[in-house]
């Protein structure tokens, strides 16, 4: 064989080799650790199923998602920390974490300003929710990919007792989760908010720690508060999304496509979530009545203009861009 023909083989081999290693290099699965606090039983958490699920089937073997519940990863405001860092690529983040990093989103954490699952997605695929998506993006480096209605909040007291108007709150020792958006609605509502980490809520309802808690009728059922409670109380002050996000890290390394198929599987997840909300939330009130816990209904215009002025009259207010109440309520059943 002569040299030349040897090293022309040569080259052509050292070239399929390489050839192959990159080939194979490029369909090694992208890590996706998905991350929440909340429990196995709960809707959103088994939603990450479903979004898995969901793009494994739209991209086959692009993907290693590995799912991670019950804080086993990280606790409570730990997440947005971990996507930051890069220690997790996605998880479930507040519209309240939102708006302690970026203030003039504390608008979307109001009370009484989203009426459903509908309604936020108006406003998610809105120019003014572009503006929101990019603002995030570019300040908070995650992507946000679709909002899952995590339920009405309504109140959960410890003791029944007769609740009217939020001055019949005075003093209740309200426990919300520990973000300032969370803690300024609880005092909104005329309790005095206490922060607590969600894993250690059914204890501090047990030991009278809190006299109350409030979250959406399912994570009452799924985190079995009634066992430790007596009255649910039908405030219905906030109508409670959860957006779905993806660190800036992750999803800039994906094509047009990946991108594209990664919103329809969290779309698809939130879809399947909400479905079962509604029709959990639909039956719940029966189910607790039948546990012994007293259900009853306060005076909601009394919650709702409390509510909406003790915001209107903060200093958030000033920091809200301008006329986007408004813009939100016109995307009212749109």
């Amino acid at each position: 064989m002569n040299t030349y023909r040897f090293k022309t083989l040569a080259l052509s081999a050292v070239s399929a080799v390489a050839l192959s290693a990159g080939v194979a290099l490029a369909q090694d699965p992208i890590e996706v650790k998905f991350t929440t606090v909340s429990v196995p039983t709960d809707l959103h958490t088994q939603a990450m199923g479903v979004f898995k699920e969901t793009l494994e089937s739209l991209e086959p073997d692009s993907f290693d998602i590995q799912l991670y519940d019950s804080g086993s990863l990280f606790g409570q405001n730990g997440d947005l920390d971990a996507l930051q860092r890069g220690n997790a690529e996605m998880a479930y983040v507040s519209f309240q974490l939102i708006a302690d990093a970026i203030p003039q989103f504390g608008l979307l954490t109001a009370g009484y300003l989203f009426q459903n699952a509908d309604h936020y997605r108006a406003f998610m695929q809105s120019d003014i929710g572009a503006e929101f998506k990019q603002t995030v993006r570019d300040e908070m480096g995650i992507e946000l990919l679709s909002v899952c209605y995590l339920g009405t909040r309504q109140l959960n007291l410890r003791s029944a007792m007769d609740v009217q108007t939020p001055e019949d709150l005075a003093g209740l020792k309200l426990r919300m989760p520990g973000s300032d958006a969370w803690l300024f609605l609880g005092k909104a509502l005329g309790a005095n908010p206490t922060p607590l980490p969600f894993s250690e809520v059914y204890l501090g309802l047990q030991t009278g720690t809190v006299d109350a808690q409030d979250n959406p009728l399912p994570t009452v059922e799924a985190a079995k508060f009634y066992e430790v409670t007596q009255q649910i109380t039908l405030t219905s002050h906030l109508v409670d999304g959860l957006p779905m996000v993806v660190n800036s890290q992750t999803w800039e390394q994906l094509d047009e496509s990946q991108q594209t198929h990664m919103v329809e599987a969290a779309q698809a997840a939130c879809d399947w979530n909400n479905t079962r909300r509604y029709a959990e939330e639909d039956r719940l009130v029966a189910f607790f009545e039948e546990q012994g816990l007293t259900v009853t209904t306060p005076d909601l215009d009394a919650f709702r203009n409390h509510v909406q002025e003790t915001y209107m009259n903060s200093d958030r207010a000033a920091d809200w861009p301008e006329g986007w109440v408004e813009k939100i309520n016109a995307l009212a059943g749109n």
